[in-house]
C-alpha cells in the first residue's frame, strides 16, 4: 500500500472501526467473534483500498455482513459454542435485553436487518448495498421482522 494510501486507510480505521464492530457484535452476539470479524474486514479493505476508499465504510461494512453471513452458515453445520459472561456492554447500556434477545431468535436476514436499519442507522438502499439484496427485500424483511417483534414483546394480555 502506498504511502498516502497507508494514511488514508488509518484514518478510516481510527474514524470507523467503533462503528464496524458494533454492527459486528449486534450481527453476531458475540464480542470476541466481532473483533475477529473487524480484523478480517479491514484486512480485506486494505488489499483492495484502492477501490474501496471511495466508500470505504460502505465496503468494509459489506464486507462485515458477508462474514457473519459465513460465520452463521458455519455455525449450522456445527454444534453450538458455549460462551464465557463478559460485562462489556456492546450497546447503549439502557436498552432493553428483552429487545436484544428478541431480535437474536429473528432469521438471520430479519435480524441483520434490523441491526443495520435501526441499531446502526443506515438508510434502505444502505442496508440493501451491506446485503446485496434489492431495497424491496429490505422493506419486506424490515415489516416481517417489526411484526414477529411486537408480536413477541406485547404482553399476551395486549393482544388479545
Amino acid at each position: 500500500m502506498a504511502r498516502g494510501y497507508q494514511r488514508e486507510f488509518e484514518e478510516f480505521v481510527r474514524d470507523s472501526s467503533d462503528r464496524l464492530v458494533r454492527t459486528a457484535y449486534l450481527l453476531c452476539g458475540d464480542r470476541g467473534h466481532a473483533e475477529d470479524i473487524i480484523q478480517t474486514a479491514l484486512l480485506r479493505t486494505a488489499r483492495r483500498w484502492r477501490s474501496a476508499r471511495s466508500s470505504p465504510e460502505a465496503y468494509a461494512r459489506r464486507v462485515v455482513v458477508n462474514l457473519v453471513k459465513d460465520r452463521w452458515r458455519s455455525l449450522s453445520r456445527r454444534p453450538p459454542e458455549t460462551g464465557l459472561e463478559v460485562d462489556v456492554p456492546m450497546v447503549d447500556p439502557v436498552a432493553d435485553d428483552r429487545l436484544l434477545d428478541a431480535v437474536r431468535t429473528l432469521p438471520e436476514g430479519q435480524q441483520a436487518v434490523l441491526v443495520l436499519r435501526f441499531f446502526t442507522g443506515l438508510s434502505v438502499a444502505e442496508t440493501a448495498a451491506a446485503l446485496g439484496c434489492s431495497d424491496g427485500t429490505v422493506k419486506s424483511q424490515t415489516a416481517r421482522a417489526l411484526d414477529r417483534l411486537r408480536s413477541t414483546l406485547t404482553p399476551e394480555r395486549e393482544r388479545s
